[in-house]
Protein backbone atom coordinates (compact mmCIF):
# COMPACT_ATOMS: atom_id res chain seq x y z
CA UNK A 1 0.00 0.00 0.00
CA UNK A 2 1.12 3.63 -0.90
CA UNK A 3 0.23 6.78 0.47
CA UNK A 4 0.76 9.91 -1.61
CA UNK A 5 1.25 13.59 -0.04
CA UNK A 6 -0.05 16.17 -2.13
CA UNK A 7 2.28 19.10 -1.64
CA UNK A 8 0.93 22.62 -2.31
CA UNK A 9 0.50 25.83 -0.29
CA UNK A 10 2.36 23.45 2.63
CA UNK A 11 6.75 23.27 1.58
CA UNK A 12 7.56 21.95 5.16
CA UNK A 13 8.05 19.03 6.84
CA UNK A 14 7.28 19.95 10.50
CA UNK A 15 3.76 20.75 11.32
CA UNK A 16 2.35 19.65 8.27
CA UNK A 17 -0.76 17.92 9.27
CA UNK A 18 -1.20 15.96 5.99
CA UNK A 19 2.89 14.68 6.02
CA UNK A 20 2.33 13.01 9.20
CA UNK A 21 -1.11 11.39 9.29
CA UNK A 22 0.61 9.74 5.60
CA UNK A 23 4.18 8.88 7.98
CA UNK A 24 1.80 7.10 10.63
CA UNK A 25 0.23 4.95 8.21
CA UNK A 26 3.12 2.55 8.03
CA UNK A 27 2.93 2.24 4.25
CA UNK A 28 5.02 3.57 1.53
CA UNK A 29 5.05 7.03 1.20
CA UNK A 30 5.44 9.04 -1.60
CA UNK A 31 5.15 13.20 -2.21
CA UNK A 32 4.19 15.19 -5.34
CA UNK A 33 3.97 18.73 -6.09
CA UNK A 34 2.34 20.05 -9.56
CA UNK A 35 3.63 22.71 -11.40
CA UNK A 36 0.69 24.89 -12.98
CA UNK A 37 2.01 28.12 -14.68
CA UNK A 38 -1.11 29.04 -16.61
CA UNK A 39 -2.47 29.04 -13.53
CA UNK A 40 -0.14 31.20 -11.58
CA UNK A 41 -0.58 33.90 -14.65
CA UNK A 42 -3.99 33.93 -13.93
CA UNK A 43 -3.78 34.26 -10.32
CA UNK A 44 -1.01 36.82 -10.91
CA UNK A 45 1.64 35.11 -9.19
CA UNK A 46 5.00 37.16 -9.56
CA UNK A 47 7.96 36.05 -10.87
CA UNK A 48 9.61 36.82 -7.00
CA UNK A 49 6.92 34.36 -5.98
CA UNK A 50 7.82 31.68 -8.45
CA UNK A 51 11.11 31.83 -8.12
CA UNK A 52 10.41 31.51 -4.22
CA UNK A 53 8.57 28.35 -4.50
CA UNK A 54 10.33 26.69 -7.19
CA UNK A 55 13.75 26.79 -4.89
CA UNK A 56 11.56 26.20 -1.46
CA UNK A 57 9.94 22.92 -3.29
CA UNK A 58 14.05 21.92 -4.34
CA UNK A 59 14.87 22.48 -1.09
CA UNK A 60 11.99 20.04 -0.08
CA UNK A 61 13.06 17.42 -2.35
CA UNK A 62 16.27 17.18 -0.73
CA UNK A 63 14.82 17.24 2.77
CA UNK A 64 12.33 14.66 2.08
CA UNK A 65 14.97 12.02 -0.19
CA UNK A 66 17.28 12.40 3.07
CA UNK A 67 14.57 10.68 4.71
CA UNK A 68 13.64 7.88 2.03
CA UNK A 69 10.32 9.77 0.88
CA UNK A 70 10.72 10.41 -3.36
CA UNK A 71 8.83 13.63 -4.34
CA UNK A 72 7.88 13.80 -7.81
CA UNK A 73 7.34 16.68 -9.75
CA UNK A 74 4.47 17.03 -11.83
CA UNK A 75 3.74 19.36 -14.85
CA UNK A 76 0.42 21.13 -15.91
CA UNK A 77 -0.51 24.30 -16.95
CA UNK A 78 -3.69 24.79 -14.93
CA UNK A 79 -5.55 22.79 -12.55
CA UNK A 80 -8.36 21.21 -14.62
CA UNK A 81 -4.81 19.29 -16.44
CA UNK A 82 -3.03 19.02 -12.75
CA UNK A 83 -5.84 16.54 -11.64
CA UNK A 84 -5.07 14.18 -14.84
CA UNK A 85 -1.52 14.48 -14.08
CA UNK A 86 -2.44 13.76 -10.25
CA UNK A 87 -4.65 10.62 -10.77
CA UNK A 88 -2.33 8.93 -13.38
CA UNK A 89 0.00 9.32 -10.69
CA UNK A 90 -2.14 7.61 -8.53
CA UNK A 91 -2.19 4.93 -11.13
CA UNK A 92 1.11 4.54 -11.74
CA UNK A 93 2.21 3.81 -7.93
CA UNK A 94 -1.15 1.78 -6.60
CA UNK A 95 -1.83 4.53 -4.64
CA UNK A 96 -4.50 3.30 -1.82
CA UNK A 97 -4.58 7.03 0.09
CA UNK A 98 -3.68 10.66 -1.28
CA UNK A 99 -3.55 13.05 1.87
CA UNK A 100 -3.40 16.65 1.36
CA UNK A 101 -3.83 20.30 3.44
CA UNK A 102 -6.78 22.39 2.43
CA UNK A 103 -6.83 25.65 0.36
CA UNK A 104 -9.34 28.43 0.28
CA UNK A 105 -9.40 30.47 -2.93
CA UNK A 106 -12.11 29.49 -5.02
CA UNK A 107 -10.33 28.03 -8.28
CA UNK A 108 -8.81 26.05 -5.49
CA UNK A 109 -12.12 24.65 -3.95
CA UNK A 110 -13.23 24.03 -7.10
CA UNK A 111 -10.24 21.81 -8.12
CA UNK A 112 -10.63 19.67 -4.70
CA UNK A 113 -14.53 19.11 -5.19
CA UNK A 114 -13.36 17.97 -9.21
CA UNK A 115 -10.86 15.57 -7.84
CA UNK A 116 -13.34 14.17 -4.96
CA UNK A 117 -15.88 13.37 -7.98
CA UNK A 118 -13.03 11.76 -10.27
CA UNK A 119 -11.51 9.79 -7.28
CA UNK A 120 -13.97 7.76 -7.43
CA UNK A 121 -12.89 5.67 -10.61
CA UNK A 122 -10.09 4.47 -8.24
CA UNK A 123 -9.49 2.81 -5.11
CA UNK A 124 -7.99 6.04 -3.59
CA UNK A 125 -8.96 7.47 -0.21
CA UNK A 126 -8.57 11.22 0.54
CA UNK A 127 -7.70 12.11 3.12
CA UNK A 128 -7.76 16.21 3.89
CA UNK A 129 -6.75 18.53 6.88
CA UNK A 130 -7.10 22.20 7.56
CA UNK A 131 -3.64 23.55 8.19
CA UNK A 132 -3.86 27.17 6.70
CA UNK A 133 -4.81 28.77 10.01
CA UNK A 134 -4.11 28.06 14.15
CA UNK A 135 -8.12 27.76 14.56
CA UNK A 136 -9.53 25.16 11.82
CA UNK A 137 -11.91 27.09 9.38
CA UNK A 138 -15.18 27.19 10.39
CA UNK A 139 -14.35 26.39 14.12
CA UNK A 140 -14.76 30.57 14.89
CA UNK A 141 -18.17 31.33 14.99
CA UNK A 142 -20.43 33.88 17.05
CA UNK A 143 -22.89 32.20 19.78
CA UNK A 144 -25.71 32.16 16.49
CA UNK A 145 -23.26 30.28 14.65
CA UNK A 146 -22.38 32.74 12.11
CA UNK A 147 -18.97 33.46 10.87
CA UNK A 148 -17.63 36.72 11.79
CA UNK A 149 -17.08 39.62 9.29
CA UNK A 150 -15.21 42.05 12.34
CA UNK A 151 -12.29 41.43 13.42
CA UNK A 152 -11.95 42.62 16.91
CA UNK A 153 -15.24 39.83 18.03
CA UNK A 154 -13.54 37.25 16.06
CA UNK A 155 -10.02 38.09 17.76
CA UNK A 156 -11.20 37.68 21.20
CA UNK A 157 -12.82 34.29 20.26
CA UNK A 158 -9.71 33.01 18.35
CA UNK A 159 -7.58 33.67 21.39
CA UNK A 160 -10.29 31.98 23.54
CA UNK A 161 -10.48 28.84 21.24
CA UNK A 162 -6.03 28.57 21.28
CA UNK A 163 -6.67 28.97 25.25
CA UNK A 164 -9.45 26.19 25.37
CA UNK A 165 -7.90 23.88 22.24
CA UNK A 166 -4.06 23.92 23.31
CA UNK A 167 -3.14 23.42 19.46
CA UNK A 168 -0.11 21.49 19.13
CA UNK A 169 2.73 20.93 16.28
CA UNK A 170 2.63 18.02 14.23
CA UNK A 171 5.59 16.01 14.12
CA UNK A 172 8.45 16.09 11.31
CA UNK A 173 8.81 12.62 9.82
CA UNK A 174 11.59 10.77 11.15
CA UNK A 175 13.61 8.56 8.15
CA UNK A 176 11.67 5.64 6.72
CA UNK A 177 14.63 4.28 4.82
CA UNK A 178 17.89 4.95 2.52
CA UNK A 179 18.43 8.26 1.40
CA UNK A 180 17.61 8.77 -1.97
CA UNK A 181 18.78 11.02 -4.80
CA UNK A 182 16.36 13.77 -5.21
CA UNK A 183 14.53 14.90 -8.24
CA UNK A 184 14.82 18.79 -8.81
CA UNK A 185 12.58 21.05 -10.81
CA UNK A 186 15.66 22.23 -13.72
CA UNK A 187 14.17 25.31 -14.94
CA UNK A 188 11.33 28.43 -13.94
CA UNK A 189 8.53 28.64 -16.05
CA UNK A 190 9.44 30.54 -19.33
CA UNK A 191 7.09 33.79 -17.88
CA UNK A 192 8.86 33.81 -14.40
CA UNK A 193 12.46 34.05 -14.96
CA UNK A 194 13.13 38.02 -14.87
CA UNK A 195 12.63 37.32 -10.88
CA UNK A 196 14.35 39.97 -8.45
CA UNK A 197 17.37 38.66 -5.95
CA UNK A 198 15.80 36.75 -3.37
CA UNK A 199 14.84 38.46 -0.02
CA UNK A 200 15.02 35.86 2.31
CA UNK A 201 17.47 32.48 2.53
CA UNK A 202 16.10 29.43 1.02
CA UNK A 203 14.99 26.31 3.12
CA UNK A 204 12.86 25.24 6.42
CA UNK A 205 16.01 25.73 8.27
CA UNK A 206 16.39 29.35 7.16
CA UNK A 207 12.88 30.20 7.98
CA UNK A 208 13.01 28.40 11.80
CA UNK A 209 16.15 30.83 12.22
CA UNK A 210 14.50 33.80 10.49
CA UNK A 211 11.92 33.08 13.55
CA UNK A 212 13.89 32.72 16.24
CA UNK A 213 16.70 35.81 15.78
CA UNK A 214 13.22 37.85 15.35
CA UNK A 215 11.78 36.57 18.20
CA UNK A 216 14.88 37.08 20.41
CA UNK A 217 16.52 40.21 19.14
CA UNK A 218 13.31 42.38 17.52
CA UNK A 219 10.32 41.24 18.64
CA UNK A 220 10.55 43.17 21.92
CA UNK A 221 10.33 46.11 20.12
CA UNK A 222 7.81 45.09 17.68
CA UNK A 223 4.88 47.32 18.68
CA UNK A 224 7.11 50.10 18.50
CA UNK A 225 9.26 49.95 15.34
CA UNK A 226 6.97 48.30 13.28
CA UNK A 227 5.55 51.16 11.67
CA UNK A 228 8.66 52.79 10.50
CA UNK A 229 10.12 51.24 6.88
CA UNK A 230 13.68 52.48 7.78
CA UNK A 231 14.10 50.56 10.71
CA UNK A 232 14.25 47.26 10.73
CA UNK A 233 11.38 46.21 12.91
CA UNK A 234 8.96 43.60 10.97
CA UNK A 235 9.75 39.92 11.01
CA UNK A 236 10.43 39.61 7.34
CA UNK A 237 8.72 35.69 7.38
CA UNK A 238 5.99 36.78 5.37
CA UNK A 239 7.40 34.89 2.37
CA UNK A 240 7.54 31.60 4.38
CA UNK A 241 4.16 31.53 5.88
CA UNK A 242 2.75 32.93 2.43
CA UNK A 243 3.93 29.86 0.83
CA UNK A 244 3.71 27.68 3.92
CA UNK A 245 7.43 27.06 4.83
CA UNK A 246 6.36 28.46 8.45
CA UNK A 247 2.79 27.55 9.84
CA UNK A 248 0.75 30.34 11.97
CA UNK A 249 0.67 27.87 14.61
CA UNK A 250 4.71 27.39 14.96
CA UNK A 251 4.71 30.87 14.57
CA UNK A 252 1.93 31.63 17.21
CA UNK A 253 3.27 28.70 19.72
CA UNK A 254 7.30 30.10 19.49
CA UNK A 255 5.52 33.54 19.98
CA UNK A 256 3.84 32.50 23.00
CA UNK A 257 6.92 30.21 24.55
CA UNK A 258 8.99 33.32 24.48
CA UNK A 259 6.75 34.90 26.78
CA UNK A 260 6.89 32.22 28.66
CA UNK A 261 10.14 32.86 28.98
CA UNK A 262 10.06 36.72 30.45
CA UNK A 263 10.02 38.55 26.62
CA UNK A 264 8.54 41.73 26.08
CA UNK A 265 4.38 41.07 26.53
CA UNK A 266 3.33 44.45 24.01
CA UNK A 267 5.59 43.60 21.46
CA UNK A 268 4.82 40.04 21.13
CA UNK A 269 1.40 40.35 22.08
CA UNK A 270 1.31 43.15 18.80
CA UNK A 271 3.12 40.91 16.68
CA UNK A 272 0.40 37.34 17.81
CA UNK A 273 -2.67 39.99 16.72
CA UNK A 274 -0.81 39.80 13.13
CA UNK A 275 -1.25 36.03 13.36
CA UNK A 276 -4.95 36.42 14.12
CA UNK A 277 -5.62 38.90 11.36
CA UNK A 278 -4.03 36.66 8.96
CA UNK A 279 -6.51 33.45 10.38
CA UNK A 280 -9.35 36.74 10.15
CA UNK A 281 -8.46 36.92 6.26
CA UNK A 282 -8.22 33.42 5.22
CA UNK A 283 -11.84 32.79 7.71
CA UNK A 284 -13.53 35.53 5.61
CA UNK A 285 -11.92 33.52 2.05
CA UNK A 286 -13.48 30.44 3.33
CA UNK A 287 -17.06 32.28 4.49
CA UNK A 288 -17.34 34.52 1.76
CA UNK A 289 -16.10 33.00 -1.40
CA UNK A 290 -17.42 36.35 -3.72
CA UNK A 291 -13.76 38.10 -2.15
CA UNK A 292 -11.25 35.57 -4.23
CA UNK A 293 -13.64 36.31 -7.36
CA UNK A 294 -13.20 39.91 -7.90
CA UNK A 295 -15.95 40.97 -5.56
CA UNK A 296 -16.21 43.78 -3.26
CA UNK A 297 -17.33 42.20 0.42
CA UNK A 298 -19.57 44.80 0.57
CA UNK A 299 -21.72 44.49 -2.42
CA UNK A 300 -23.18 48.33 -2.41
CA UNK A 301 -19.45 49.42 -2.93
CA UNK A 302 -19.97 47.61 -6.24
CA UNK A 303 -21.99 50.35 -7.92
CA UNK A 304 -18.66 53.22 -6.79
CA UNK A 305 -17.72 54.68 -10.18
CA UNK A 306 -14.35 54.64 -10.46
CA UNK A 307 -11.73 56.96 -12.55
CA UNK A 308 -10.96 55.32 -16.18
CA UNK A 309 -7.08 53.83 -15.18
CA UNK A 310 -4.61 55.57 -17.18
CA UNK A 311 -1.11 57.73 -16.97
CA UNK A 312 -2.18 58.03 -13.23
CA UNK A 313 -2.24 54.49 -12.59
CA UNK A 314 1.07 54.10 -14.74
CA UNK A 315 2.64 56.51 -12.50
CA UNK A 316 1.29 54.86 -9.24
CA UNK A 317 2.61 51.48 -10.70
CA UNK A 318 5.90 52.99 -11.19
CA UNK A 319 6.48 55.17 -7.88
CA UNK A 320 6.29 59.04 -10.08
CA UNK A 321 3.68 60.16 -8.71
CA UNK A 322 5.03 63.29 -7.49
CA UNK A 323 4.57 61.82 -3.73
CA UNK A 324 7.71 60.61 -2.23
CA UNK A 325 6.25 58.64 0.56
CA UNK A 326 4.21 56.60 -2.37
CA UNK A 327 6.72 56.65 -4.97
CA UNK A 328 9.53 55.06 -2.45
CA UNK A 329 7.59 52.39 -1.35
CA UNK A 330 6.23 51.36 -5.23
CA UNK A 331 10.18 51.36 -6.11
CA UNK A 332 11.12 49.05 -3.22
CA UNK A 333 8.32 46.86 -4.21
CA UNK A 334 9.38 46.92 -7.99
CA UNK A 335 13.05 46.04 -7.03
CA UNK A 336 12.93 43.92 -4.20
CA UNK A 337 9.20 41.92 -4.68
CA UNK A 338 8.11 43.44 -0.57
CA UNK A 339 7.12 46.23 0.45
CA UNK A 340 7.11 47.60 4.37
CA UNK A 341 3.41 46.78 5.38
CA UNK A 342 2.50 50.52 6.51
CA UNK A 343 3.51 51.59 3.26
CA UNK A 344 0.73 48.96 1.75
CA UNK A 345 -1.41 50.52 3.36
CA UNK A 346 -0.83 54.45 2.25
CA UNK A 347 0.18 52.72 -1.27
CA UNK A 348 -3.10 51.21 -1.50
CA UNK A 349 -5.12 54.07 -0.25
CA UNK A 350 -3.26 56.87 -2.22
CA UNK A 351 -4.25 54.29 -5.68
CA UNK A 352 -8.18 54.15 -4.10
CA UNK A 353 -8.89 57.44 -2.51
CA UNK A 354 -6.83 60.32 -3.71
CA UNK A 355 -6.49 58.64 -7.68
CA UNK A 356 -9.81 56.89 -6.91
CA UNK A 357 -9.08 53.67 -8.56
CA UNK A 358 -10.42 50.42 -8.50
CA UNK A 359 -8.67 48.38 -5.74
CA UNK A 360 -8.84 45.53 -8.00
CA UNK A 361 -6.38 47.04 -10.40
CA UNK A 362 -4.12 47.66 -7.38
CA UNK A 363 -4.81 44.32 -5.78
CA UNK A 364 -3.38 42.42 -8.38
CA UNK A 365 -0.54 44.50 -9.22
CA UNK A 366 0.72 44.10 -6.23
CA UNK A 367 0.31 40.31 -6.31
CA UNK A 368 2.00 40.22 -9.54
CA UNK A 369 5.26 41.73 -8.14
CA UNK A 370 5.08 40.88 -4.05
CA UNK A 371 7.04 37.12 -2.87
CA UNK A 372 4.63 37.00 -0.58
CA UNK A 373 1.27 37.42 -2.81
CA UNK A 374 -1.15 35.61 -0.53
CA UNK A 375 -4.45 35.83 -1.94
CA UNK A 376 -6.24 36.62 1.38
CA UNK A 377 -4.04 38.90 3.02
CA UNK A 378 -3.51 40.72 -0.26
CA UNK A 379 -7.09 41.16 -0.62
CA UNK A 380 -8.22 41.55 2.39
CA UNK A 381 -5.79 44.76 2.69
CA UNK A 382 -7.10 46.38 -0.57
CA UNK A 383 -10.31 46.06 0.08
CA UNK A 384 -9.94 47.45 3.89
CA UNK A 385 -8.02 50.38 2.00
CA UNK A 386 -10.49 50.84 -0.08
CA UNK A 387 -13.08 51.26 2.13
CA UNK A 388 -15.13 47.78 0.70
CA UNK A 389 -14.00 45.08 2.88
CA UNK A 390 -14.90 43.30 6.28
CA UNK A 391 -14.24 45.40 8.68
CA UNK A 392 -12.63 48.31 6.54
CA UNK A 393 -11.76 51.43 7.05
CA UNK A 394 -14.52 53.76 7.49
CA UNK A 395 -14.40 55.53 3.68
CA UNK A 396 -14.34 58.91 5.67
CA UNK A 397 -10.48 58.04 7.02
CA UNK A 398 -8.09 58.36 4.01
CA UNK A 399 -4.49 58.53 5.03
CA UNK A 400 -2.78 61.64 4.11
CA UNK A 401 0.46 60.24 2.59
CA UNK A 402 2.86 63.26 3.18
CA UNK A 403 1.53 63.36 7.39
CA UNK A 404 2.02 59.59 6.93
CA UNK A 405 5.44 60.12 5.90
CA UNK A 406 6.61 62.68 8.27
CA UNK A 407 5.41 60.30 11.34
CA UNK A 408 6.93 57.27 10.10
CA UNK A 409 9.82 58.37 8.00
CA UNK A 410 10.71 61.56 10.22
CA UNK A 411 14.01 61.62 9.04
CA UNK A 412 13.33 60.80 5.28
CA UNK A 413 15.68 58.04 5.38
CA UNK A 414 13.21 55.80 3.41
CA UNK A 415 13.16 58.31 0.86
CA UNK A 416 16.45 58.81 0.56
CA UNK A 417 16.90 55.56 -0.07
CA UNK A 418 14.37 54.73 -3.06
CA UNK A 419 13.83 57.77 -4.31
CA UNK A 420 17.70 59.06 -5.21
CA UNK A 421 16.18 62.54 -6.77
CA UNK A 422 15.19 63.67 -3.30
CA UNK A 423 18.45 63.04 -1.08
CA UNK A 424 19.73 66.38 -0.72
CA UNK A 425 16.86 67.58 0.92
CA UNK A 426 16.56 67.91 4.59
CA UNK A 427 14.52 65.81 6.74
CA UNK A 428 11.38 68.79 6.60
CA UNK A 429 11.53 69.21 2.74
CA UNK A 430 11.66 65.40 1.76
CA UNK A 431 8.40 65.15 2.74
CA UNK A 432 6.94 67.21 0.19
CA UNK A 433 9.31 69.16 -1.83
CA UNK A 434 7.24 71.46 -3.53
CA UNK A 435 5.07 72.62 -0.58
CA UNK A 436 4.88 76.51 0.08
CA UNK A 437 6.33 77.63 -3.32
CA UNK A 438 9.70 74.68 -2.75
CA UNK A 439 11.62 74.12 -5.93
CA UNK A 440 11.17 70.57 -7.18
CA UNK A 441 14.28 68.98 -7.66
CA UNK A 442 15.26 68.08 -11.41
CA UNK A 443 13.63 65.06 -12.57
CA UNK A 444 11.25 64.43 -9.57
CA UNK A 445 7.41 64.97 -11.02
CA UNK A 446 5.17 67.60 -9.55
CA UNK A 447 2.10 65.62 -7.98
CA UNK A 448 -0.14 63.99 -9.98
CA UNK A 449 -3.21 64.62 -7.88
CA UNK A 450 -4.38 67.42 -5.38
CA UNK A 451 -4.30 65.50 -1.86
CA UNK A 452 -7.01 67.57 -0.22
CA UNK A 453 -9.24 68.26 -2.72
CA UNK A 454 -9.52 64.35 -4.33
CA UNK A 455 -9.89 63.60 -0.83
CA UNK A 456 -13.12 65.51 -0.50
CA UNK A 457 -14.22 63.95 -3.79
CA UNK A 458 -13.56 60.44 -3.32
CA UNK A 459 -15.68 61.31 0.31
CA UNK A 460 -18.20 62.59 -1.75
CA UNK A 461 -18.61 59.79 -3.90
CA UNK A 462 -18.81 57.23 -1.08
CA UNK A 463 -21.47 59.46 0.54
CA UNK A 464 -23.70 59.84 -2.34
CA UNK A 465 -23.93 55.70 -2.35
CA UNK A 466 -24.53 55.51 0.91
CA UNK A 467 -27.46 58.46 0.37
Amino acid sequence: MTQLVWFRNDLRLADNPALTAACNSGDRVRACYILTPGQWQEHDWSPARVRFVVDHANALAESLSRLGIPLTFLYADRFEDSLDSLLNHCRDHDVTRLHFNEEYGINERRRDKTLKQRITDLPVELCKYRDQTVAPVGEIRTGQGDPYSVFTPFSRRWRNWIEENAPELFPAPAARGDALKPEWIEDTPQAFRNAPAALVKTGEDAAHDQLENFLQKRAGAYKDQRDFPAVDGTSQLSPYLANGVLSGRQCLLAARETQGKGGNQEGLTTWTNEIAWRDFYIHILYHYPRVSMHRAFKPETEALDWNTPGDTFEAWKEGRTGIPIVDAAMRQLNKTGWMHNRLRMVTAMFLTKNLFIDWRLGEAYFMSKLVDGFLASNNGGWQWSASTGTDAAPYFRVFNPVTQSERFDPEGEFIRQWVPELAKLDGKRIHDPGAKGGVIPKGYPRPIVDLKESRKEAIAKFQALKD
